[in-house]
């Protein structure tokens, strides 16, 4: 949210005018009541003799003069203030005393000035402000002045407008405007370096200068070396006399240096000394503070914060000691008091300040008021009290009565449209994102404002700056991602923002090129087209992540890696430009990497695995800046949310998947975050259930390990499919088939059964299966019904078969483009008995283990006819063929079996099994570390030789008592087992 906007603006932060008149007049007579800190008037003195530096006045009367003792409300007054004899006679008497005169001629005329726009309640207007610089171009301010009349005439035209920067610039006005100012703030140096110290300085008018100051930085004036060098000699009177601040004069300060620093001034070594004087001041005085001056002080500690400013043990003093009085004055806030108090206390909480029961009291007596007087709010207001109260929901305080406030605010919105500036609009969409992304609820009231918003960013579009356009593009992503339809009104808006992107790119701060990125990456993932003004608006940022790399904290690196694999994975060419801006982020990921929270981390690492995924090489940098996270997965295991880890895991699976090498630290990230499964099952989401099983699946069937701990995860997550089973979508329900079908015998048979049968009958819905997804649940089911088939006590299930028949039907009509989509079709083909669209192509590979085999199984039986690496029926081809027995030997290697287990067979062996089995085969599985010696590799010749008829040799072998005429396919295990445990043959082919 733009900084600026968050707070008091300039017609809120009066000064308080309720401290009392010595000789008890009514404030109003005496002094002026524009705005912020105010300038008494001094009584005119008496007619004795002129002591130094002070001379008679004149015995005319001035028109000047009439105004400051009767009411100023109509053009004639501010005619009577124009009037050239005015000035004439202020020329005449600073000519006729030079030197001696001390000014006070003009501070009084200003003071007229003042008088005029406090009556009128408003500042001069762009017409009378241009009137009046025709006469103020021969006022001009001199050395002889003492601090009153400087203090005086310098707070008042600053009160009045008179230096007010209207727009467009007229620049005759802007040249006066330029002298005026440094003549008053020559003299003003001057005065303040004198030796020895002029007598005349004092607490008010050191006040009441700085006041001025900051009034007019506020109201655009540059920050002349004049300017800094004036606020500089006034910061070091302040701790000088800070035993004699009244109560509003510790307001108006730090109201002033607030608003200083909020304008870019520099917080010098003695801009913090003065600052912390005063703290100590407040909290002294603090029962004597009025309304104003409370929200002027909370105001200004908010801001100082938010402004770098350290939260020292006296600034939090000062906070807590203001805050009981919020609740005692709540009957004198007005509107705009009550506004600019709520954002303070937002600002100050989101700051780090804790959430303490006065300022919880404080934050609820004054809700009920902004409820009662939300009629006389303006659009400044409105804006304020809406940033504020989403930023307490957003750190925690989502209260009914903050509901409540809000549901009555949001409707003035609407009622208050038109009034609302660029950086209303863009600040109103920012808070309006963030309640919906903290309270997950899109109430008629807050659509409504949306829709009543929208408009006005296309009508305003040339008006917004950086700032806003980085915002508003983030809010509608937000909106967006959180439920809101991309209407028409919202399409129009940010396609006239989009080119905005490009005319001012080069003036987006780091963070608003993230949040930028981040948006577009956003709305495209949500469904917005990438139209040429997107792209051209993403390419044209692009160049500046490498520009600002050195600006970015660990929440931009994360949201830019985020934003560019989004948009790579919706279509976004990696062009020269997206992978120089990731070489330039990766290695900030390793000289930050102990600052990602646990959100960042995930993102990362998502981030990276969607990239090589997408076909980014793994760099060094990239391995490098894997690398360095993956430890922290560990570190920071426990604060993963549900979305977190799947999010992990998926990544870890998809590197692996793309040939990074499971290192110690990848497999130590796994182990860590797989007992989080089974903690946070029923928090999952189904895209969550589907991306952690198909993660799961992959890392196994990349060599992981099936631990306990992964068959726990497993195990949890498998129930929650079916409570689940009719919100997965068509990627969802492929992933869920997949997973479990690659998972095989890891998959107890009846809950992977269990599994199917929830999730097929929604592949005959009408959902949107890509080819990818038909090949994946198509692959599924075929590994569902083999694993039926080989189980002889299973109850077959021909509603999966129909389900086969009809995602092979839907295959084949697709351009089968790849060899794992022909594969899958020519496997279902075979299964199904129908004709085959392609004919496959398979590479065979011998291992040396299994020529070995074949050459003593060869050498045992000579007359043995043999064929090896043999296609049959178009299926993969079988390592050994007996073909006069109708015999086939599979020698599975450890990628037969989940983890390389060599015990637990994977989906796709169970299918080949299956497959062959169906056509007539009888299948002989042999782990290869069964086979390293002719030892071993004998008694399992010995068996082959009993299966075909050929007694073994009596030499110590022991022969079966009976055959497998009851196996169609059995273990090289199994049978051994039978050999020694006789016991077990019952069970044999039974798996």
């Amino acid at each position: 949210m733009d900084k600026s906007s968050a707070g008091i603006s300039g017609q809120y932060a009066r000064s308080g005018n309720g401290y009392n008149q010595p000789n008890g007049q009514a404030p109003s007579s005496r002094r002026g009541r524009y705005r912020h800190a105010t300038v008494r008037q001094w009584d005119t003195l008496p007619r004795t003799a002129p002591r130094h530096n002070e001379f008679y006045q004149s015995s005319g009367t001035r028109a000047y003069q009439h105004l400051q003792c009767r009411s100023v409300n109509t053009a004639q007054d501010f005619n009577a203030l124009i009037k050239p004899e005015i000035m004439d006679d202020l020329v005449r008497k600073s000519n006729r005393f030079g030197h001696r005169y001390d000014g006070r001629n003009h501070g009084q005329y200003a003071s007229s000035i003042k008088q005029y726009t406090s009556a009128s309640k408003r500042p001069l207007n762009r017409t009378e402000q241009s009137q009046l610089m025709r006469l103020l171009q021969n006022f001009t301010a001199t050395r002889s002045w003492n601090w009153r009349s400087l203090t005086t005439t310098l707070h008042s035209l600053t009160s009045a407008g008179v230096f007010t920067l209207h727009k467009p610039l007229d620049e005759r006005v802007k040249l006066t405007q330029t002298i005026l100012l440094s003549t008053l703030l020559d003299a003003i140096i001057f005065k303040c370096n004198q030796k020895p110290p002029a007598r005349d300085i004092d607490a008010r008018g050191i006040a009441n200068l700085l006041w001025a100051m900051a009034k007019l930085v506020d109201n655009g004036q540059a920050q002349t070396p004049e300017l800094k060098e004036a606020m500089a000699e006034l910061l070091t009177l302040v701790n000088a006399q800070k035993d004699q601040f009244i109560p509003q004069h510790i307001a108006n300060l730090l109201w002033a240096m607030a608003k200083l620093v909020d304008k870019g001034q520099e917080q010098t070594p003695e801009f913090k000394k003065t600052v912390a004087s005063l703290l100590p001041l407040v909290n002294a005085q603090k029962n004597q503070f009025t309304a104003q001056g409370i929200v002027n002080l909370l105001w200004a500690m908010a801001k100082l914060v938010d402004n770098g400013q350290e939260r020292t043990p006296e600034l939090n003093e000062a906070v807590a000691s203001l805050l009981p009085h919020v609740n005692t004055q709540k009957d004198q806030f007005i509107p705009q008091h009550i506004a600019n108090l709520l954002w303070a206390m937002a600002k100050l909480v989101d700051n780090g300040l804790e959430r303490t029961p006065v300022l919880n009291e404080a934050v609820a007596a004054l809700l009920p008021l902004m409820n009662a007087k939300k009629n006389q709010l303006n659009a400044q207001g409105i804006v304020n009290l809406l940033w504020a109260m989403s930023k307490l929901v957003d750190n925690g305080l989502p209260t009914p009565e903050l509901k409540r406030a809000l549901a009555a605010l949001l409707p003035h919105v609407n009622a208050q449209k038109d009034q609302f500036i660029p950086q209303h609009i863009a600040n109103l969409l920012w808070t309006m994102a963030k309640l919906v992304e903290n309270t997950q609820q899109q109430t008629p009231g807050l659509n409504e404002a949306v829709a009543a918003l929208l408009p006005l960013v296309n009508a305003q579009k040339d008006q917004f700056i950086p700032q806003h356009i980085a915002n508003l593009l983030w809010a509608m992503a937000k909106l967006v991602d959180n439920g809101q339809e991309l209407t028409p009104g919202l399409n129009e808006a940010m396609t006239a923002l989009l080119p905005q992107v490009n005319v001012q790119k080069d003036q987006f701060t780091a963070q608003g090129i993230a949040n930028l990125l981040w948006a577009m990456a956003k709305l495209v993932d949500n469904g917005q087209e990438r139209t040429p003004e997107l792209n051209e608006a993403v390419a044209e940022l692009l160049p500046y992540v490498n520009i600002q790399k050195y600006q970015f904290i660990p929440q931009h690196i994360a949201s830019l890696l985020w934003a560019m694999a989004k948009l790579v994975d919706n279509g976004q060419e990696q062009t020269p430009r997206l992978k120089e801006a990731l070489a330039a982020l990766l290695p900030h990921v390793n000289t930050q990497k102990d600052q990602f929270i646990p959100q960042h981390i995930a993102n990362l690492l998502w981030a990276m695995a969607k990239l090589v995924d997408s076909g980014q090489e793994l760099t060094p940098g990239l391995n490098e800046a894997m690398t360095v996270l993956l430890p922290h997965v560990n570190v920071q295991k426990d604060q993963f949310n549900a979305q977190g880890i799947a999010n992990l895991l998926w990544a870890m699976a998809k590197l692996v998947d793309n040939g990074q090498k499971r290192t110690p630290e990848l497999n130590e990230a796994v182990a860590a975050l797989l007992p989080h499964v089974n903690s946070q099952k029923d928090q999952f989401i189904p895209q969550n259930i589907a991306n952690l099983l198909w993660a799961m699946a992959k890392l196994v069937d990349n060599g992981q390990e099936p631990t306990p701990e992964l068959k726990e995860a497993v195990a949890a997550l498998l129930p929650c499919v079916n409570g689940q089973k009719d919100q997965f979508n068509a990627q969802g329900i492929a992933n869920l088939l997949w997973a479990t079908a690659k998972l095989g015998e890891l998959i107890e048979l009846n809950l992977a059964i269990s599994t199917f049968e929830s999730l097929v009958y929604r592949i005959s819905e009408k959902l949107q299966f890509s080819q990818e997804e038909i090949s994946m649940s198509l692959w599924g089911v075929m590994v569902c019904c083999a694993r039926l088939s080989l189980d002889s006590n299973a109850n077959k299930n021909n509603v999966l078969e129909k389900h086969m028949n009809d995602l092979f039907t839907r295959l084949e009509n697709t351009f089968l483009h790849n060899e794992e989509d022909q594969r899958t079709i020519v496997l279902a083909a075979s299964w199904l008995g129908r004709a085959c669209p392609v004919v496959p192509h398979y590479q065979t590979t011998i291992s040396n283990t299994q020529a070995d085999f074949r050459d003593h199984l060869q050498s045992s039986i000579p007359s043995l006819k043999i064929e090896e690496e043999k296609s049959l029926n178009s299926l993969p081809p079988v390592d050994l063929l007996l073909t006069d027995h109708n015999m086939v030997i599979e020698v599975q290697g450890p990628g037969h079996y989940v983890g390389g287990d060599f015990k637990t067979r994977n989906g796709s062996t169970l299918l080949k099994i299956a497959l062959l089995q169906k056509a007539g085969f009888e299948v002989i599985e042999i782990p290869v570390n069964r086979l390293l010696s002719q030892d071993l590799m004998k008694p399992y010749i010995d068996q082959i030789k009993t299966r075909i008829g050929i007694p073994p040799q009596e030499h110590g072998s022991v022969s079966l008592k009976r055959g497998w005429t009851d196996a169609a396919y059995v273990t090289g295990e199994e049978h051994l087992a039978e050999r020694s445990n006789p016991a077990k043959r019952k069970k044999t082919g039974s798996q």
